[in-house]
């Protein structure tokens, strides 16, 4: 397993984050939230989940330790795959979907795309005993269905970015 990757910010796409390590670009899948927090250049660390599959290796980067073990724990859920274990993560923050699990809140879960009510209700019964209480104290103030962000104005300027617009083009269009 490769438990994290660190070095500077080569590339950035909507869903992709390349982190160079050693002479070598490492590809990244990540949330939303995880890739507004990075930038072109700058130096990045982020926790990953390596998935096997019969035809592909795939890195999977977090922005901390809480989100990659939620991401892997969501994988033990019959039915749940990376795809939508990330699409959770990208919709919920870690402690979001804790407070959904422990609160058996189906409407949380229908949600994210890819899950109707019936697989909320299962996925409901699967983690609830696996996830288990919320850890952070930022519940009151993001709330459910708000990811762990620090704006919608950061997501905007990291999305210019990775269109190949200049930091402080992007900057000025977001302000």
């Amino acid at each position: 397993m490769i438990a994290f990757v660190s070095g500077p910010v080569a590339a950035l796409a909507p869903t992709t984050a390349v982190i160079e390590v050693g002479g070598v670009g490492m590809a990244l899948q990540c949330t939303p939230q995880t890739l507004a927090g990075l930038r072109i250049g700058q130096e990045a660390r982020l926790a990953t989940s390596l998935v096997v599959r019969e035809d592909s290796l795939t890195l999977y980067g977090f922005a901390d330790d809480d989100e990659r073990q939620v991401f892997e724990l969501l994988q033990t859920a019959s039915g749940v795959g990376p795809r939508l274990a990330q699409a959770m993560l990208a919709t919920h923050s870690p402690d979001a979907l804790r407070l959904a699990v422990s609160t058996g809140d189906e409407k949380a879960l229908t949600a994210v795309s890819g899950i109707g009510k019936k697989g909320a209700q299962k996925l409901l019964l699967e983690l609830k005993d696996r996830l288990g209480e919320p850890v952070g104290a930022h519940i009151g103030q993001q709330g459910i269905g708000t990811p762990a962000t620090s704006g919608w104005r950061d997501q905007l300027q990291a999305a210019l970015i990775g269109l190949g617009y200049a930091s402080r083009e992007a900057e000025e269009a977001v302000t």
